[in-house]
């Protein structure tokens, strides 16, 4: 959101495997793969939402081949876990044939692994390495394809190394049984089986979604969408490998509100207002804000400098705006609005509001800053819009789930303790622009590609971080340059198209800088609104409202997709954001009217 406004051009590489041959083995090396060749059917192995089968033809060798198909948003990963010997290294390599095929080794120990290819029509090998970490004892190793494309052949899959144990091995533990699943909440699931001998831990499996390890029963599923079924399976592990999948067992959440905060209608409008600027389009008073808002973001809460953590926030200026209203009317304003059920939000950064709390100070002084703002005005929570450097990146943080940057470890610290301070009332949005979120697709986290901002992406940490206090996330989908989506094909800014690609890329995970083995987690449908610009005045990539409702269509009916094919349907979508409500009654409330419209009102 901008005062000014410009375009943020990125440009777009693609991610690319590579196929190699693999080393010859030494000597004392062998193969650790159980079946890896499929002769003895699904042996040993796990597959997602049942996408595994054993096929005769084609096959690469012997007389059978695995045959995986992604269906919805599971992507068809078939698994195994081995045992390893510490501080040594493999060689992982299959055969594989399909639009895309997958291989990879997770928990190494030191840096998980992958690598891919596009082989429709031929086997080609794919291969890659590791090292085994100094007290790695088993990893597992794993194919699968991707989201929406066709059925994957997997071949003579190898491992080879150090045997850790040589014959008389111990055997990976049985099945679970007696799986029963519990909604909880609208957002959780809980999960209790028989224990199983020998088990040290045990794996969830759900719909497609990333498996979860947990050490016991039960075990709590968190992050779900309310009023929605899922089906789960179990595996029980222990260093001899993975067991096969207990039978499956499914439950509905129950209905409900967003996430931290909650409160808000099945479908929300969310509107920056200009507080403290008017910006060409006129200033409006907060008494004059219509009822189809149910969020107002008042814009802005800025810093006194970039690095100092203080937040301050005031009405407009008399002189560039004559109707601004009184300190006091503003605040009786604001409580009107929440007596009709409406949230109001203090917004913080925007184009010129650069915030970087890289020291544990500057965080403590933008908690108690922040917390200021919040009690005087009396708002209901924060809206995080920081822009430029103000999440600069090292190049080392490569794992959104484990940031060490300052000015992002410090930032979920700040807003933990927010939260913490206000309680479960407490609203909290985000509204980065499509460069810090979906271009982490491609470019998270690994350097300066040819130019290529390293800070692509920079918001994935924190968004990972705050999921469970999260209300909104409405990304900011214009003034962006061209971004990949999920179909590996570039989307531009303005149409239909490119909000569900979008859309789609948050609300079914996608892999983080073309690493299959760190997924970012889809977030919940109700946590997610669209961020356009109101008018052709308010950014570049303004989209007529035909096709906002085409985009709405697609995403939460399945209809009007045009070329794109979503991986789900989503009618329980929030909504949408706009910058901003000034621009919008610029525009004659055109975006409002749309939305009332085509949501009911």
């Amino acid at each position: 959101m901008r005062r000014t406004w410009s375009i943020l051009t990125a440009a777009a590489l693609a991610a690319a495997g590579f196929l190699a041959a693999g080393p010859p083995a030494a000597a004392a090396d062998a193969d650790l793969v159980r079946n890896g060749g499929f002769e003895a059917g699904l042996g040993g192995w796990s597959c997602s939402a049942g996408s595994g089968a054993v096929v005769t033809t084609p096959v690469h060798s012997g007389g059978s081949a695995l045959r995986a198909t992604p269906a919805g948003q599971d992507n068809a990963r078939c698994s195994q876990s081995v045992t390893v010997k510490p501080d040594s290294s493999y060689t992982l390599a299959a055969w594989v044939q399909g639009a895309y095929v997958y291989l990879g080794a997770s928990g190494t120990g030191t840096t998980d692994v992958s690598a891919w290819t596009q082989t429709p029509g031929a086997w080609k090998q794919l291969t890659t390495t590791f090292r085994t970490g100094p007290s790695t004892t088993s990893v597992t190793v794993y194919t699968h394809g991707w989201y929406g494309q066709p059925a994957h052949l997997t071949d003579d899959l190898t491992l080879i190394g150090p045997d850790p144990g040589g014959p008389g091995q111990p055997q990976p533990p049985a099945a679970p049984t007696g799986l029963t699943a519990t909604a909880t909440s609208s957002s959780s699931v809980s999960l209790n089986w028989t224990a199983v001998p020998g088990a040290t831990s045990y794996t969830v499996h759900r719909d497609g979604a990333a498996p979860l390890s947990v050490t016991s029963a039960p075990a709590a599923v968190t992050g779900l969408a309310a009023s929605t079924t899922y089906t789960f399976r179990v595996s029980a592990v222990n260093a001899a490998g993975e067991s096969p999948q207990s039978a499956p067992a499914s439950a509905t959440t129950t209905g409900g509100g967003g996430g931290g905060g909650g409160g808000l209608p099945a479908h929300a409008l969310v509107g920056y207002l200009h507080a403290s600027f008017a910006n060409g389009s006129g200033y409006v008073r907060m008494a004059d804000v219509p009822d189809s808002w149910d969020v107002v973001n008042l814009a802005f809460g800025e810093p006194t400098s970039v690095t100092s953590g203080d937040i301050r926030f005031r009405l407009c200026p008399v002189a560039e705006c004559p109707n601004v209203e009184s300190p006091a009317e503003f605040k009786a304003a604001i409580k009107a609005k929440q007596a009709a059920g409406k949230k109001v939000l203090i917004s913080i950064g925007g184009q010129n509001g650069q915030v970087q709390l890289a020291t544990t100070a500057a965080r403590d002084t933008f908690v108690s800053s922040v917390s200021k703002i919040i009690d005087e005005y009396g708002l209901d929570g924060l809206d995080i819009d920081f822009e430029g450097h103000s999440l600069s990146l090292a190049t080392g943080d490569t794992d959104f789930r484990a940031p060490t940057t300052p000015v992002v470890v410090n930032l979920i610290s700040a807003v933990k303790t927010l939260k913490a301070k206000y309680g479960p009332g407490f609203v909290l949005t985000m509204a980065p622009e499509t460069f810090f979120v979906q271009l982490g697709y491609q470019y998270y986290g690994s350097g300066p590609w040819g130019g290529q901002d390293p800070r692509a992406g920079a918001y994935l940490p924190v968004i990972h971080a705050l999921r469970d206090d999260l209300t909104l996330l409405h990304v900011q989908d214009y003034n962006s340059g061209p971004v990949m989506g999920l179909d590996n094909q570039y989307h531009s800014m303005g149409g239909a198209d490119f909000h569900i690609a979008m859309t789609d890329m948050l609300l079914t995970g996608f892999p983080v800088a073309g690493n299959t083995a760190r997924v970012f987690p889809a977030l919940r449908p109700d946590q997610v609104a669209i961020g356009l610009p109101a008018t052709t005045n308010a950014g570049n990539g303004h989209t007529p409202p035909a096709e906002v409702n085409k985009a709405l269509n697609c995403l939460t009916r399945k209809t009007d997709c045009g070329s794109y094919q979503t991986h789900g349907t989503w009618p329980a979508l929030r909504g949408l954001m706009t910058w901003s409500i000034n621009w919008d009654r610029f525009g004659g409330w055109e975006f409002s009217r749309n939305f009332d419209a085509y949501f009911g009102g």
